[in-house]
């Protein structure tokens, strides 16, 4: 199936986004990214797509929704981290919730009836009694966060009950990748990264035996292709079905940096879940998707994206000796 004509994607700078935009500029959509570059990700866009620097719950985001009429819509543009959540659930939700309302308001004013949005599998399903875990399980969201999330699929389910949109909730693990952010409160494999890098010990949060689905971003992106051309409605896993212990991460990593020093630990986080993977069967019925890259060869690629953009030099001469 060729890819959507004209798609717009929220949140098209960050992370997940620049990847996704960029494989869609590659098969010959034409895109519009709403962004306001709070979480960008430093890449510039390919060429030929257009940016509207706006957040999306302003009125200026829902008309450049409506004034390009997209065929379709991806919705990635969120506040992330389970922390930030608890800090400030009222501002979460904003942007989380009240955002993708906005968005799915103006998908229908701009005659759009395609969405895919990207909502979150580990912390909608809380502590799952069944991993992997399926979309059957019944929800238990344990921050604000994965209660944003949440009721954003809520409207999801309305908006295509009510007003005829065609909605599916891709439901991600954890993804890593290039270009995450490595600060702040990004996730383990880009902050370990980072870390390592700047000649820093890796830092466990708790004991370091929870375990996370970890997926890769070039797989999300794959995922949201799919979805994107798809058919499909309701909820979708994006992950491997396979659940990895963070200090595997850390070792994998300090493999990666030829570091022997010792690990740092620090108090876990309150809302966290202690162990989630996610079951995949629905994708792969579906959508046709599966997760193709395995962990170690995901890490080696992470880590060495990573260094050539935070330590050039270092890399460079690195390479030169392999």
């Amino acid at each position: 199936m060729p890819a959507p004509a004209r798609v717009l994607v929220t949140g098209g700078a960050g992370f997940i986004g620049i990847h996704t935009v960029r494989r869609l500029a590659s098969a010959g959509s034409l895109v519009l990214v709403i962004d306001d570059l709070r979480h960008g990700c430093g890449e510039p866009l390919p060429e030929g797509v257009e940016l509207a620097r706006v957040d999306i719950t302003t009125p200026e985001a829902a008309a450049a929704v409506i004034a390009f009429r997209p065929d379709v819509i991806l919705h990635l543009a969120a506040q992330g981290g389970v922390s930030r959540s608890l800090r400030d659930p009222a501002g979460d939700a904003v942007l989380n919730v009240v955002g993708t309302v906005a968005m799915l308001k103006a998908a229908v004013d701009s005659g759009c009836r395609r969405f895919v949005f990207a909502s979150s599998g580990g912390a909608i399903y809380g502590h799952a009694r069944r991993l992997p875990t399926p979309e059957s399980a019944t929800p238990r969201p344990l921050s604000p966060y994965g209660a944003a999330k949440l009721a954003a699929e809520g409207y999801l389910g309305m908006f295509q009950r009510t007003m005829g949109i065609s909605a599916l909730a891709l439901r991600y693990s954890n993804v890593y990748g290039p270009l995450q952010d490595g600060t702040g409160e990004a996730g383990v494999v880009a902050i370990t990264s980072t870390r390592l890098i700047a000649g820093r010990p890796p830092e466990i949060r708790g004991d370091g035996e929870q375990t996370r689905d970890f997926v890769f971003v070039e797989d999300v992106a794959d995922a949201n292709l799919l979805g994107l051309r798809s058919t499909a409605e309701g909820a979708i896993n994006i992950g491997t079905g396979v659940g990895s212990t963070v200090r595997r991460i850390a070792g994998e990593l300090m493999g990666a940096a030829g570091y022997e020093g010792e690990l740092q630990f620090v108090p876990g986080r309150e809302g966290e879940v202690r162990h989630t993977a996610l079951d995949t069967r629905r994708a792969a019925n579906r959508i046709g998707w599966r997760a193709t890259t395995e962990l170690g060869t995901g890490l080696q690629k992470t880590f060495k994206s990573f260094r050539q953009r935070l330590a050039p030099s270092a890399a460079a001469a690195t390479d030169a000796q392999a």
